[in-house]
């Protein structure tokens, strides 16, 4: 029998987990999937009696519930609503869910000093380790109400994987939204640098990724016949460029970790500058090895960025 996926949203009650809890409800209804909503806990103060550690988890259990009330009184659409709460690392327990997850959606910042980050360490640690798609909500207020319906974004490079460009296509497609692929190339030669071969001029670069992203994209357009997609081809770091098509954009897609949980460097500075949400699209999970056990080098960065939380 096969396992039914699930939307899986981070929430500890803040104005960035408001966020993420509006996005997945919206994800969870437009998927018609069960929706998770997971808050973690743990004790940032050494030892102490169960009693005293009691009170912090009737706190967090409060916080929980009422952003899985907020989700069940707010939609009737959605199929379940389950909470989710943890004793440990917020971004460990995230992973672990993300294994048998759609989706995992998560505000940009946290509570505390991580508030006053660009991108808190939670959502980085998530973003570079969860098995499937990570939402990563960016907004200047409490609730993002948007004033216009823009296109689904989408950074391509010449490695970008089919699962990133199906998200990216699927996302337009669920939403009625055009979708518009960029992709980048070679920087223009320094003045002062005479010698070597000639470059392309900008416009012959940038038609050819054009073209190149039109055939990659042609069999998805086929798929989706009513996403209306427009391709863009740019020189020099589509950084830039993707950065400043995110102030009219609804949603940015990006490629995820390149092994052991490393970013690319355009999905780093997409991370910390885009000013709407953020799908980083990993590559399939082959093996369990992908998945880090508890106790190794990936699991103590988590539950070390938890720690900087809690003492913050």
């Amino acid at each position: 029998m096969t396992e039914t996926r699930e939307v899986v949203v981070g929430y500890d009650g803040s104005d960035f987990s408001m966020q993420a809890l509006e996005w997945a409800m919206d994800e969870a209804e437009l998927r018609q999937l069960p929706l998770r909503v997971a808050h973690a806990w743990r004790w940032p103060y050494g030892q102490a009696e169960e009693e005293v550690k009691l009170h912090l988890r009737k706190a967090a259990e409060h916080v929980l519930y009422h952003g899985a009330d907020c989700a069940r009184s707010c939609s009737s659409s959605i199929t379940e609503v389950t909470a989710d709460l943890y004793e440990g690392s917020a971004a460990e327990r995230l992973v672990e869910l993300s294994a048998r997850a759609e989706l995992v959606v998560v505000g940009s910042r946290g509570m505390g000093a991580l508030a006053r980050t660009v991108l808190g360490s939670i959502a980085g640690y998530v973003a570079a380790h969860a098995c499937c798609p990570v939402v990563v909500v960016r907004g200047p207020g409490p609730i993002p109400v948007p004033l216009h319906r823009g296109a689904v974004v989408l950074g391509m490079a010449a490695d970008t994987r089919d699962e990133a460009i199906g998200f990216a296509f699927g996302e337009a497609d669920v939403r009625q939204l055009s979708l518009v692929a960029v992709r980048g190339g070679p920087l223009q030669p320094m003045p002062w640098l005479s010698q070597g071969p000639p470059m392309p001029e900008p416009g012959i670069v940038a038609k050819t990724a054009e073209g190149e992203m039109i055939e990659r994209l042609r069999p998805w357009q086929i798929r989706y016949p009513e996403v209306a997609v427009r391709v863009h081809g740019v020189t020099g770091p589509p950084k830039d460029v993707l950065a400043d098509l995110s102030r009219e954009a609804s949603l940015m897609v990006v490629g995820g970790a390149r092994g052991h949980g490393r970013l690319g460097s355009v999905t780093r500075s997409i991370l910390q500058r885009s000013a709407c949400a953020v799908a980083v699209v990993p590559a399939p999970v082959l093996s369990e090895e992908d998945v880090a056990p508890a106790g190794s080098a990936r699991t103590e960065a988590a539950r070390s960025g938890d720690a900087r939380a809690a003492a913050d």
